[in-house]
């Protein structure tokens, strides 16, 4: 049997008032950070479609950014995420 619980299929709660912005985002900043190897010191992140028109108020900046911190998307801290970008001394511009 491939999947033990309901769990498996649906994965773990992620944050943000839309999943859909925030799931893929975080997983996309997190692979950044993985291919760069370390946190960016700067990221300029350029946005299109729904992402672009949506991302302020869906959490997509939030999560994009929580990946790039190397949060998971279950990680509450992508919330803070911007703050905490700041902080750590990540320059963070949006287009």
């Amino acid at each position: 049997m491939r999947f033990k619980d309901v769990f498996s299929i649906i994965g773990p709660g992620m944050i943000g008032p839309s999943s859909s912005h925030t799931a893929g985002a975080a997983r996309l900043g997190r692979a950044a950070r993985r291919l760069f190897g370390a946190m960016p010191v700067h990221a300029e992140i350029v946005l299109y479609g729904s992402f672009a028109e949506t991302y302020r108020g869906h959490g997509t900046d939030l999560a994009i950014v929580g990946g790039l911190l190397d949060f998971s998307t279950d990680d509450s801290r992508i919330r803070h995420s911007l703050e905490l970008a700041e902080s750590a001394g990540m320059q963070v511009v949006f287009r």
